[in-house]
Parts: structure tokens; sequence; C-alpha cells
């Protein structure tokens, strides 16, 4: 899918403990959004758009929501994971509104 010219790009840095447990986790189907996600190091923004963060924002909500089925998890990863979500959580409401849980 090709964004058109009213697509709005969120350009956000991931770094860190985030960015090393976001390219663990399984990421569905989303336009090449894993293929960017592995190629990406953080060191400068990535370009998301509304798709991607709904996308990210259902796996993070389903990756902490199981949390306790996956044991191999520190607190530290937990706690990243969380703060990702709140991160993009209010890039999205900020753009969007309030549409996806």
């Amino acid at each position: 899918m090709k964004p058109g010219k009213y697509d709005r790009r969120h350009q956000i840095i991931i770094s860190g403990v985030e960015l090393r447990e976001l390219k663990l986790l399984p990421l569905p189907e989303s336009f090449g959004l894993e293929r960017r996600l592995q190629r990406y190091e953080g060191k400068r923004p990535i370009d998301l758009y509304r798709w991607d963060l709904e996308c990210l924002l259902e796996t993070l909500l389903l990756e902490v929501a199981d949390r306790p089925q996956h044991p191999r998890l520190r607190r530290r990863d937990i706690d990243a994971l969380k703060s990702l979500h709140d991160r993009l959580r209010k890039e999205y409401d900020s753009g969007y509104g309030r549409a996806v849980p």
C-alpha cells in the first residue's frame, strides 16, 4: 500500500530496550512494517503511518496482556514495552483521537 498525499506521517524514535524487544515480537503483516523495523537502528526517526501505529498498538497490547505466558522477559523488558505502547498511544491520540483500545 502506498501512502496518499493526505496520509499523515509520524516520525518516532524507538531505541534501546524498546527497540530490542520490539524486534523480538511477532508482528502481523502490515505492509512491510516488520521489514522496516528489522532494518531500523534507532538513530533517526522512523516514519509510521496510521495503519502502522494501529498495528503496533494492538500487538503491544496483546503482548503486555499475555505476559504471564512468556516468562523469558524480565520486568525491565515489560516496562519498556509498556512505555513504548504509551508513547505510541499518545502519538495516535494526538493525531486521530481515541479510536483504538
